[in-house]
């Protein structure tokens, strides 16, 4: 059985295991994500396994973290001590964690702002813009972005001032807490309007849980990509650098 460093395949078989095209392997060694592979004498690439883990763990980091992030930490395992890769897992899955706090709070908030009694609205009730900024520790800019993107619009007065009503308010809040949960304009565009409508919860509760489930999945993958950095790791990753020294070649790469 070969060792994780061993230097036996072409850059096909790696692509073929990993999942990705020739092209896509040959760009992720440029960007440090899998070690430089050795050359055999006429000048061809050699991988390992060290090379197929290195490949398979970014895949899954990226689908948990992003593609910039899951860089930065295949990178570090690559060059960096052990305690540095272990803190940037550690703040990924941290993040992650937060996403689910605040997801949990955005939950609750709307349930309970959903449920306020609006009643008959006066005059006296509405907000200025400034006035409903400051209730919700925002910018003024931010109501008069959401306005513009058609989230929250409020009414006007005779100046076409912009003013708030209580049920335009009770808007304000759900977006903020929306918002807060990490949900983007696009998809709360489309939903405000159903809600204004409808007045159903149950359309923000499924909302949310469709955003709960996209954290699993994230979640999920990271979780993966951990796992397959873990053979990166390894005290027999530490000679990698071996692996690509051994057979250095002047020719073209190919």
């Amino acid at each position: 059985m070969s060792s994780l460093n061993s230097a036996e395949m072409r850059t096909a078989a790696i692509a073929r295991r990993a999942g990705y095209s020739v092209q896509q392997v040959r760009n992720l060694e440029r960007d440090g994500v899998l070690p430089p592979a050795a050359r055999t004498p006429s000048g061809y690439r050699s991988y390992g396994e060290i090379h197929v883990r290195s490949a398979l763990a970014y895949r899954a980091l990226a689908a948990g973290v992003g593609p910039v992030e899951a860089k930065k930490i295949v990178r570090a395992a690559h060059r960096e001590p052990v305690g540095r890769v272990l803190a940037l897992l550690d703040a990924a899955h941290a993040a992650l964690d937060t996403e689910r706090a605040e997801l949990r709070e955005a939950r609750e908030a709307v349930r309970v702002i959903s449920g306020e009694p609006i009643g008959d609205v006066r005059g006296t009730d509405a907000m200025s813009v400034s006035e409903l900024a400051t209730a919700l520790g925002l910018r003024p800019s931010t109501l008069r972005h959401w306005d513009t993107e058609r989230l929250v619009v409020p009414s006007r007065d005779r100046r076409g001032t912009r003013r708030y009503t209580p049920a335009q308010v009770r808007d304000a809040r759900i977006v903020h807490q929306l918002r807060l949960a990490g949900y983007r304009v696009e998809p709360l565009r489309a939903l405000m309007p159903e809600l204004r409508r409808s007045r159903r919860l149950e359309d923000v509760t499924a909302a949310l849980a469709a955003r709960d489930d996209a954290i699993t999945v994230r979640s999920r993958a990271l979780f993966d990509g951990t796992a397959a950095l873990s053979a990166v790791l390894s005290p027999d990753s530490a000679a990698v650098s071996e692996c690509s020294a051994r057979t250095p070649s002047p020719h073209t790469a190919r």
